[in-house]
């Protein structure tokens, strides 16, 4: 894309950041919002109160709310028509990719149908995200391993399970979540892949493009980083940890009940995000594995990631105590409870959204006359 070309049209004193309402647009029409830029929201038909009503802008009898316009669509995927794409280069639009935009339109659209066809610019690097799809080549795998980054070990064939292990397929029923399942040895693996398929959780075909990978046991915790074209620093926004049903409701039952769930499949859907932080020593170790990343994936795809992404790790137990990265983010991670862990206080002297630092890296690169660097 000719990002270029695309900023001589814009007016640049009335930039607006766009995101899909859903996963973290309140973040970004938020951010927007504090740094002075006007903010749209992309919905679909009947998810839209959230943004038209509850958290719309409001200046009478007080300032209140947060999201400036919206403009409505029958589904996601229509995005990529058009005309709205021309509605929102008039808008002088900045997308702000969440997972929810990659989820909705990668149902019907491949990774290169998305990137040739949002002509809007990207704030980050739109070529990035497919990295996050396990079955995409130059995928999150292969930047951890060109990083040196430990993730769990990863099994080829069901027969080799030697240890617990969670297989990640996809859902038989909603194409967005993946089933997850435990076991400990093949016997296992095979027993319960068989009953999940005939309660309609799984499919065969799902199965065969399962990941299977040893379950590591220790606390959870998202790195939410976001790196800095403008500075050419890498900063921790913020630390947390995921909620997710089922898996919540589990670890929260007496042992004595354990055998009248066995039968019941683990979900892992989301659900929320609380804020969790590290211990001080811990902070080291986290920057080194976040700049390894970026390093990593600048060489994979340049210009590399630009804004926020997060490492989803586990912490294993030492001595010494050691991340585990399982999942990677690159785009903004889903929680906007990350300005209440300290880490952004530290740095910029007062506690900053992931969605407010998007809209002052925007406005930095505008005002330096370098747009350029922090789009795709």
């Amino acid at each position: 894309m000719d990002i270029a070309s695309v900023l001589n049209a814009y007016d640049r004193s009335r930039l607006t950041l766009t995101s899909i309402g859903s996963h973290s647009a309140l973040e970004v029409a938020y951010g927007a919002r504090a740094q002075g830029i006007a903010n749209l929201v992309i919905t679909a038909k009947g998810r839209e109160r959230t943004y038209t009503e509850h958290y719309r802008r409001w200046e009478t009898p007080v300032p209140r709310g947060c999201v400036d316009e919206t403009l409505e669509l029958a589904a996601f995927t229509d995005l990529l028509n058009a005309d709205v794409q021309q509605a929102l280069l008039a808008r002088n639009a900045i997308f702000v990719a969440n997972r929810s935009f990659e989820v909705y339109l990668h149902q019907k659209f491949s990774y290169d149908e998305i990137e040739r066809g949002m002509r809007v610019p990207f704030f980050g690097n739109r070529y990035l995200l497919r990295a996050e799809e396990r079955d995409e080549a130059a995928n999150q795998y292969a930047m951890m391993e060109r990083a040196a980054i430990r993730f769990p070990r990863q099994f080829a064939s069901p027969d080799e399970i030697d240890r617990l292990v969670m297989v990640k397929a996809p859902h038989a029923k909603v194409s967005f979540e993946r089933a997850f399942f435990l076991v400990s040895s093949p016997k296992e693996y095979r027993k319960t892949s068989k009953r999940l398929i005939s309660e309609g959780m799984l499919t065969k075909d799902g199965l065969r493009n399962a990941v299977i990978e040893e379950y590591l046991l220790g606390p959870s915790v998202n790195l939410n980083f976001f790196y800095s074209p403008i500075l050419g620093e890498l900063e921790l926004m913020g630390t947390d940890t995921r909620r997710q049903t089922n898996l919540e409701g589990f670890r929260n039952v007496p042992p004595a009940v354990f055998d009248a769930l066995r039968a019941v499949p683990m979900r892992l859907e989301e659900a929320g995000h609380i804020a969790a932080t590290l211990t001080e020593s811990m902070l080291e170790k986290a920057f080194d594995m976040g700049e390894r990343f970026a390093a990593a994936a600048r060489d994979a795809n340049a210009p590399g990631v630009i804004g926020p992404f997060a490492l989803q790790c586990i912490i294993v137990a030492g001595p010494p105590k050691e991340f585990v990265c399982y999942d990677v983010s690159l785009r903004i991670p889903g929680s906007p409870g990350t300005r209440y862990t300290p880490y952004s206080a530290y740095r910029w002297g007062r506690d900053v959204s992931v969605g407010e630092r998007i809209a002052m890296e925007v406005v930095m690169a505008r005002d330096t006359k370098r747009l350029q660097d922090v789009l795709t």
